[in-house]
């Protein structure tokens, strides 16, 4: 269902972000983001030789790299900024190597922000992070769950209580996973089953977070 009419307006900013996910052929993921903001107007920048930056030029041009395995362990970071508003803004661009080591995981926005947040990164890569770590979490959908045996096996689907329609006491769940189907208002399951959460918390902590 579209948005309702608005009321007469005169856009001013346009901001983009894209984010994509890779398999790659040794078996790592490469997962992108990048972010575009243009304004409709000239604007003045004043660290810009002549001064002025043109409607349509971009203010920020910007993107990160996260390789990672399937376990969502981060092996190699690459960041760009290929427009900025002042000439030393790229210079921060390397600092966000100290994310290699580091695993998309519950915690992972606040570690995040406690890493580049201030003076120690740039507002907009770190923004970035979140729909990338979210967008790790889609791309690798699919491989995780033939690995983890999330469609006939007992470890619960990640993606179940993340959403209105995936509630566990709700006819999606009921009709597609029967044996996580909770009957009552309890939160009992027709059938009680051991797994591990640990992939249902991390999702659903990335998500919440952005």
């Amino acid at each position: 269902m579209p948005l309702p009419s608005p009321a007469n307006r005169v856009q001013q900013h346009t901001r983009r972000v894209v984010c994509e996910g890779y398999k790659r052929e040794d078996g790592l993921w490469d997962i992108e983001g990048h972010l575009l903001d243009t304004k409709n107007m000239p604007i003045e920048l004043k660290d810009r030789d002549d001064g002025i930056l043109p409607a349509g030029e971009p203010v920020h041009s910007m993107a990160i790299r996260l390789t990672i395995d399937l376990d969502l362990n981060i092996l190699d970071v690459a960041a760009s900024m290929d427009a900025t508003p002042f000439k030393g803004c790229p210079s921060i661009a390397d600092s966000y190597k100290r994310l290699i080591g580091v695993q998309i995981k519950p915690g992972f926005t606040k570690l995040t922000r406690e890493m580049f947040g201030g003076v120690n990164g740039c507002t907009h890569l770190l923004e970035l992070l979140g729909p990338v770590a979210t967008t790790a979490y889609q791309a690798t959908h699919h491989e995780r769950e033939v690995q983890e045996g999330w469609t006939d096996g007992d470890q619960k689907p990640p993606m179940l209580d993340m959403c209105h329609t995936m509630d566990s006491k709700g006819g999606v769940v009921q009709q597609y996973w029967p044996h996580f189907y909770q009957n009552d208002e309890s939160g009992s399951p027709l059938q009680v089953i051991a797994s591990s959460t640990t992939n249902e918390s991390t999702q659903k902590e990335a998500v919440s977070e952005h």
